[in-house]
């Protein structure tokens, strides 16, 4: 199975991906797309190697266009699993029909809580006491698709959105290419408005807190 990791930004999620893969814990990455051609993820792709894209929404007349032009590199690649990585558009019927069961994405809040931008300001701002990140399967919605896995920590007094940001981000960097590997897998699989385990890992804390190498 080959990997699609789709970028919008600095890319650190990315390097995690590219980590685990180099160490044969992931399939190979075989694309690197980015709707923006001066975000630094796509300088970390070429430092490792991968090949990339860019696919401009202002090329496009329409979103269906744009879309249709992701779901054609992506196919180009062999990409059999697409995996966003702070990409900030939303995916459309071009991508995720022929893709369905076979996108994630990872966002940073225990959904459904907080979908959207500023997940993080939004805690704080909420005064939660709990906060994360969250895997899920991507549908249709801003963050709806259904919970693949979650890791929990805390929200400190103290904290501003750059702190809770950096603590949130080290669990994102440990939880997602576990996930991925698990889809991979097989283990878990989208049906419906639910992700189902042929065999699910143990369970660390309160939630699903796994270790990358489970």
């Amino acid at each position: 199975m080959k990997l699609g990791v789709l970028v919008s930004g600095n890319g650190s999620n990315l390097g995690a991906i590219l980590e685990a893969s180099a160490r044969k814990r992931l399939p190979d990455v075989a694309l690197v797309l980015s709707n923006r051609p001066d975000c630094f993820a796509l300088q970390r792709a070429r430092q490792a190697g991968i090949p990339s894209a860019v696919v401009r929404p202002e090329d496009f007349s329409t979103r269906q266009a744009h879309d249709e032009a992701v779901a054609s590199r992506l196919r180009e690649a062999g990409v059999e699993l697409v995996c966003l990585a702070g990409y900030l558009r939303m995916l459309g019927a071009p991508v995720l029909e022929p893709y369905a069961g076979r996108v994630l994405n990872i966002h940073p809040s225990l959904l459904p809580a907080f979908p959207g931008l500023h997940a993080q300001r939004q805690a704080i701002e909420r005064g939660v006491r709990i906060a994360g990140c969250t895997v899920h399967f991507v549908d249709a919605g801003m963050d709806t698709g259904p919970i693949v896995a979650q890791a929990a920590v805390p929200v400190l007094p103290a904290d501003g959105e750059g702190d809770l940001t950096a603590r949130i981000l080290a669990e994102e960097h440990r939880l997602y290419p576990a996930a991925i590997r698990w889809v991979a897998d097989g283990r878990v699989r989208q049906e419906g408005q639910r992700a189902v385990w042929s065999r699910a890992p143990e369970a660390s804390g309160s939630l699903w807190s796994p270790d990358v190498r489970t």
